[in-house]
């Protein structure tokens, strides 16, 4: 609960960001691309938060680290209210994107510190769920307090994560405190890359890739690509309420799976479940079929990424695992920051929906062949 409700925060930022966008458009006269680049922001801000604070929970605890992490969130979150241009928003979103992207995968760590063998599986997806949650509460804020209040009040919000470090200082157990201060980030980066590792993170780091270039691809932009087709229905409540519902049975699927067939046949049949959500949605030309396919995408797009969560700290031993973790993640920020840009990009060049979503197709389509023949499942114990 401590650790899932962090993530609950995390989440909400993401999604507020999503319903922001459309404003900050509005009232500084953006363009699609550089729309497209206060999302893609923040995700680089992540790549260097998921390394640096992944080295440096395995060097001088977890439990100190992520109160680091969330204070640096928080503290962001605050400031984005006070921004008055792109430039300044723009830096901001960088800031928090460190703090953001350290805190997962530090969180992670976390929990699978603390549990073994399948029933890790099922609590690292378990807590990986919050994220829906998130969703939730920030549809809530987009509908109900921002078109009262405006998006700044509603991202100070989001501050009050400063006040959570609190509670995570009292509630965290003390055996994920684990130091090992004889680390360096050099050797442990060489370390993950040894023969005993180097398929593991390889084959990671390309399914980090595929599953963050599509969510935050897909995600960032569903709500003005349906503006733009015209579809009416993404400015109800309704519509954004039953998008973030649809994920929680994907996440409790996936972990009543755990366990029943293997985690890679798991994740394989939520990988193309994306594809057939991106299909349709891409061909969609009717609000029922647009409904139904945004729902399979939340559905499979964010089981998929919890099956990640479980799959990735089992790859690497304790010592490790924050850098493995870290590193994997962060070259699937790499996506997350590509995908966003790239559909901004795609958009302002008048590139029709369909062709947009057969790049995350493709991409879908080398996640599975990766996964199929590259990726060995092993559970450290």
């Amino acid at each position: 609960m401590v650790i899932g409700t962090a993530w609950l925060f995390d989440a909400a930022d993401v999604a507020l960001l999503s319903f922001i966008m459309p404003l900050l458009k509005k009232e500084w006269t953006l363009t699609d691309g550089q729309i497209g680049l206060v999302s893609s922001i923040t995700t680089v801000g992540m790549m260097i938060g998921a390394v640096l604070f992944g080295y440096l929970a395995d060097r001088f605890g977890k439990k100190n680290i992520i109160i680091i992490t969330l204070l640096l969130f928080s503290i962001s979150n605050l400031a984005l209210a006070l921004t008055t241009n792109l430039s300044q928003f723009l830096l901001v979103r960088f800031i928090t994107g460190i703090g953001l992207g350290g805190e997962l995968p530090v969180a992670t760590t976390i929990i699978a510190d603390s549990f073994s063998g399948h029933k890790r599986s099922r609590m690292l997806i378990l807590v990986d769920s919050f994220w829906a949650i998130g969703w939730i509460i920030a549809s809530l804020l987009a509908f109900l307090f921002m078109p009262v209040y405006g998006w700044r009040p509603t991202v100070i919000i989001t501050s009050i994560m400063a006040l959570y470090t609190l509670v995570i200082r009292r509630h965290l157990p003390e055996q994920t405190n684990i130091k090992n201060e004889k680390l360096n980030l050099k050797s442990t980066l060489k370390q993950i890359w040894s023969s005993d590792f180097r398929r593991a993170t390889f084959c990671l780091s390309i399914l980090w890739f595929v599953i963050m270039f599509s969510y935050y691809g897909m995600f960032l932009w569903l709500p003005s690509v349906l503006i733009k087709r015209g579809f009416s229905v993404v400015h109800s409540f309704g519509y954004t309420l039953l998008m973030s519902v649809a994920q929680l049975p994907g996440y409790f699927l996936a972990a009543y799976l755990m366990g029943k067939i293997s985690r890679k046949k798991v994740l394989g049949i939520y990988l193309i479940g994306t594809i057939i959500g991106a299909f349709l949605f891409g061909t969609a030309q009717t609000v029922w079929l647009v409904v139904l396919s945004s729902c399979i995408l939340s559905f499979f797009t964010l089981g998929a990424w919890g099956i990640m969560i479980a799959l990735t700290p089992t790859q690497y031993p304790i010592e490790i695992r924050g850098v493995g973790i870290g590193f994997t993640q962060s070259i699937g920020r790499i996506g997350a920051t590509i995908g966003p840009y790239l559909i901004g990009f795609s958009l302002g060049k008048g590139i029709n929906v369909a062709t947009i979503f057969s790049y995350f197709v493709i991409a879908l389509i080398i996640g599975i062949l990766v996964l199929t023949f590259g990726m060995v499942d092993r559970d450290q114990q």
